[in-house]
């Protein structure tokens, strides 16, 4: 069989001869390429229910309000939950602690009736008061908060405004794990203790407009509306703590955390964490496995070592590179996904010529993304045409064209490129983005005559290059943590999307043909033909809370999403990959009649 017996710590360090092969092989015509095994690696499956999941190094804490990536967010979805949860394979919202939930007319209160067979880890029962402690908590913990930004929407009921997001930061997405010795056990148990959490007054002066008319039933008000509310209240860190959360302060990392979900925290070690089925769990009766193990794997060819060895059943949250990638494909154990993030080009609105949309336009669909994927970062990015990975089937995309986006730059005055300003474009100091930030500047050349002068740049000036508004064009690159609509058009623009009325229209030129649709798909085209210029002026002025409306105004130009992939054993049952990453170890269980060479 092959790679049966292979070392793939020598497999990883000499891919590059291996690539070299390959290439000699696919240039003889006359060779055809051998068959292979559908699996990477086929081993025996455990014989009990019980799973073995490499996700990276060992979690940093188990506090669900620090619960940024994994592998954090692995283990707080396993050990705790929120008012939903997200079916994987949907990315839509299902109950959780809350068996059902009903939002106003206007989409900006949204009520959670929570079961009252929900319980903690001790037995006691989960109340719509702990929702409000832990809400205020998560707010009140600021910038040790992951993801505060998520909470932009929360409305306020005095004191201070409502937290605003930073814009998002020029940074590659994948940074490796940090190895953490767990804390000791601590000596008391986890009752809450008495008062509330110890933070400044000025703060506490700040309450979120959460309450809770009885014990089961929680109500949360929005500043603008978002019918997506249920899918953003699934991420981890709305999950809630019980008591005030001080043992997540003094504690990283305790077996005696008080927790809610479908499994609890059994062992701690330095070779990783395991999980037993909690048997205060309200549906502990549907949850198929009864051990899961999170390997501490922090390098990848140790956890693929381990994986063809038959001592780990799944593999996520590790960097391969991509010639790896290339030769695992045609494995069926091996799954890759577009992530959950995005790569983009953020345009000065406020600056000529980028003020006129036309010109915005122009630059975003005159970019050949299919060319850039296989020039610079195949497998490991796919073209993104519109801005949420998560909404493929969606029919609003861009459309490239360059014959349109000379139209549309000669409309607005630059034919063929003739008086139009020399572009900088500011990249981060990484030689991959200088690489692609050169072949789209290839592009704008070749397709509209247009010159651009590529700059790097570090991270903190390119932060305050974007606050000072002094920059044409910037790179950036954005995670989406939930499949809520609104916080991710949110992250992508970095500032509240909810624009202030004014005058003058931010987004359109006062000369500008409002009835160019060019760069949008038929479906679009359509919807704006049937609006006069008013209506369309109007809709850049009004609230942009959808996509469609980030698509219209263009203030950035989507590039691409970065893809994720995984290992998993063909005898895990309900293991499903997705463009969150999010797995539900709920629905999870181990096949264990499967045999090696089962076809």
């Amino acid at each position: 069989m092959p790679f049966a017996s292979f070392n793939y710590r020598y497999f990883i360090r000499y891919e590059l001869a291996v690539g070299l092969l390959i290439v000699f092989l696919s240039s003889c015509a006359e060779l055809k390429r051998p068959e292979t095994t559908p699996y990477l690696a086929e081993t025996q499956p455990p014989p009990k229910q019980e799973f073995r999941w490499s996700n990276g190094g060992l979690p940093k804490s188990f506090d669900p309000a620090r619960a940024s990536a994994a592998p954090e967010t692995d283990v707080v979805r396993a050990v705790f939950e929120g008012l939903t949860v997200l079916d994987p394979k949907t990315l839509e919202a299902k109950p959780g602690v809350a068996e059902e939930w009903a939002v106003s007319n206007d989409d900006r209160t949204w009520t959670f009736k929570l079961r009252e067979d929900a319980r903690w880890s001790n037995g006691k029962t989960i109340t719509a008061g702990n929702f409000v402690r832990s809400l205020q908590r998560l707010y009140d913990l600021g910038d040790r908060a992951a993801h505060r930004d998520l909470l932009r929407n929360f409305a306020i009921t005095s004191g201070k405004e409502k937290p605003t997001a930073k814009p998002a930061q020029p940074e590659d997405f994948v940074e490796p794990s940090q190895l953490e010795e767990p804390s000791p056990q601590p000596d008391s148990d986890n009752r809450p203790p008495p008062g509330d959490l110890k933070v400044p007054v000025e703060d506490r002066q700040v309450r979120l407009s959460v309450s809770a008319p009885d014990v089961h039933t929680l109500v949360i008000e929005l500043n603008a509306p978002d019918p997506h509310f249920p899918e953003l209240v699934a991420h981890p860190i709305f999950c809630p703590v019980y008591g005030d959360g001080g043992v997540f302060e003094n504690e990283k990392l305790s077996n005696r955390v008080v927790t809610n979900g479908a499994f609890r925290i059994a062992e701690i070690t330095l070779e990783g964490i395991t999980l037993e089925r909690s048997k205060t769990y309200w549906d502990r009766e549907n949850v198929k496995l009864d051990v899961v193990r999170f390997i501490s794997n922090a390098k990848p060819d140790d956890a693929l070592e381990a994986y063809r060895s038959g001592a780990i059943d799944a593999v996520t949250n590790t960097e391969f590179s991509p010639l790896v990638q290339k030769l695992f494909s045609p494995y069926g154990d091996f799954r890759k996904n577009a992530f959950a993030a995005l790569n983009f080009y953020e345009i000065n609105y406020r600056k000529t010529p980028f003020n006129d949309r036309r010109v915005r336009e122009a630059l975003a669909i005159s970019i050949e993304r299919e060319r850039l994927m296989s020039a610079e970062l195949e497998p490991t990015a796919q073209p993104a045409l519109s801005f949420l990975p998560f909404a493929a089937a969606r029919q609003t995309k861009l459309v490239q064209d360059k014959e349109r986006a000379r139209d549309l730059l000669e409309q607005a005055g630059f034919e063929n490129g003739r008086g139009f300003p020399v572009i900088k474009l500011t990249v981060n100091r990484n030689e991959m983005q200088l690489r692609i930030a050169r072949v789209i500047a290839k592009m704008w050349k070749d397709n509209l005559n247009l010159d651009t002068e590529v700059v790097a740049r570090e991270t903190a000036e390119i932060t305050a290059m974007g606050e000072a508004h002094d920059f044409d064009i910037v790179r950036r690159g954005v995670v989406l943590p939930v499949p809520d609509e609104y916080a991710c058009i949110s992250a992508i623009l970095g500032e509240d999307p909810r624009l202030q009325p004014g005058s003058a229209d931010p987004f359109v030129n006062s000369q500008a043909n409002t009835n160019s649709n060019v760069g949008l798909s038929e479906s679009a085209r359509f919807a704006n033909s049937n609006s006069n210029s008013n209506d369309q002026k109007n809709a850049v002025q009004r609230a942009t809370l959808t996509e469609d409306d980030a698509l219209y105004q263009l203030r950035v130009i989507p590039l691409y999403f970065p893809t994720s992939f995984a290992l998993v054993k063909p005898y895990v049952m309900g293991f499903d990959t997705n463009s969150m990453e999010i797995v539900d170890l709920r629905e999870i269980s181990i096949n264990s009649e499967w045999q090696p060479n089962q076809r």
